[in-house]
């Protein structure tokens, strides 16, 4: 038996090039005004940094706001001078599987050990102490922080408002209004609710809006088990919200009347599509004549033979008759880093501004990928940008991507790193 091997190489840029990189703690989501970058990290006791980008070759932080305990910040929204950062529970999934350990101890009776009750919930025997600590300690401070930002060396903190349970996940806002996906009091998972920002110190509900199904409260029985199902963000978008429903797919809701939200639209991907939406939204122009929106799927543990997550293209001229068009990504081949240790490859977020026909979208250990969909059917990569692994050989997790009113790219890392790019072509 003969063994043939080749060894690949890997083109890590293309039309694309560094300007510039700090090194801080890695994000969840980064957003550009001005000459500033704002960054919501990832982990606690980091929480929010702003950075003076006036010099791309030379990033430096000027101010940074630390999490409510127990919490992590990693989302950010800055309009004018106003920026709103999330609080939501820091390691959220595995702490709320502390819910069901008495009800596992119930059903193993005498054999309850906390071996045993760790493997039906699927941790280490070691985790139960911490799932129980926080039982007893409960979690209470989710909801979103309003800052008002003209001095950005010291942003002042104008309304703490909490909702419930987790807290409030990622969100958009302009200087009008904050909308807000979050967990509410009374519904199973993540729903809308829209705040007026006329007061900025006092942020007040104007609307909320939920799948059928979400309130039980209200006599809703949801037809789903889980939390798969729930809204995961709205994006504004005219007198429209493009609403990613996670495992439901997208939703488009009618916002002319604010206090009033209704749904125009509708899709869900089929049943052999695996990986959650993430994102939606449509293109600012039409494309020959038609309206298209973008749609990406979050790629979670990537099972061999399942498909991976894509970038879609979406028909959405006529809202009831939505189509999607066309199906992008990369390929595993484009990725040096598959099946290594922290190498989670696959779609994630695309730039929430489409204002040309191009979609810049962060692909995990795939890093930026810029595609062209000036043609619908048959998305085109023109560029990319993968960075290099960190010092202990991680594989790059690129989580958010933004970019300025010069064409300057900005790329968070999950892990660490702000990279700072430019197109080359």
């Amino acid at each position: 038996m003969t063994t043939i091997t080749r060894e690949m190489t890997w083109e890590l840029a293309k039309n694309v090039r560094s300007l510039g990189r700090l090194d801080i703690p890695g994000g969840g989501q980064v957003v550009v005004q001005g000459d500033y970058a704002y960054v919501g990290h990832m982990d606690p006791p980091n929480g929010t940094s702003i950075i003076d980008i006036s010099d791309p070759a030379a990033p430096k932080v000027v101010s940074h706001i630390d999490p409510p305990e127990w919490s992590h910040t990693h989302k950010v929204r800055v309009a004018g001078d106003l920026m709103i950062t999330n609080v939501e529970q820091d390691r959220r999934h595995f702490l709320r599987k502390a819910e069901k350990i008495a009800g596992i101890r119930d059903e193993l009776g005498p054999d309850a050990t906390n071996a045993k009750v760790a493997e039906k919930l699927g941790v280490k025997e070691s985790d139960i102490p911490t799932l129980e600590a926080f039982l007893q300690r409960g979690y209470d401070a989710g909801g979103f922080r309003v800052w008002d930002i003209r001095d950005k060396t010291a942003p002042k903190l104008l309304a703490y408002v909490k909702t419930h349970g987790f807290g409030v996940h990622r969100f958009d806002m302009d200087e009008n209004f904050a909308y807000i996906s979050t967990e509410m009091a009374g519904y199973v998972g993540n729903i809308l609710v829209i705040y007026a920002l006329d007061d900025p110190a006092n942020p007040r509900e104007v609307s909320r809006w939920h799948m059928p199904g979400q309130h039980l409260a209200g006599g809703e029985t949801p037809t789903w088990t889980g939390y798969g199902t729930r809204l995961h963000h709205a994006m504004r978008c005219g007198d429209e919200m493009w609403a990613a429903v996670w495992n439901a797919g997208f939703r488009v809701i009618d916002v002319s009347d604010i206090t009033a939200p209704k749904v125009t639209g509708s899709y869900r991907f089929p049943k052999a599509i695996p990986e959650p939406t993430h994102t939606v939204m449509p293109l600012e122009n039409l494309v020959d004549g038609r309206r298209y929106a973008i749609a990406i799927d979050e790629e979670h543990d990537h099972k061999p033979g399942r498909l991976h997550g894509f970038l879609w293209v979406v028909d959405v001229t006529d809202l009831d008759n939505i189509e999607p068009v066309a199906a992008w990504d990369p390929g595993e081949r484009a990725c040096p880093w598959i099946g290594q240790p922290g190498g989670r490859f696959g779609g994630h977020q695309f730039r929430e501004k489409l204002d040309t026909t191009l979609v810049y979208t962060t692909w995990f250990s795939g890093g930026l990928r810029i595609v062209d969909v000036a043609d619908p059917h048959m998305p085109k990569e023109i560029a990319h940008y993968i960075p290099e692994p960190q010092a202990d050989g991680t594989p790059p997790q690129s989580n958010d991507v933004d970019v300025d009113d010069k064409g300057r790219i900005y790329l968070l890392d999950r892990n660490r790193g702000l990279d700072i790019l430019e197109m080359t072509r």
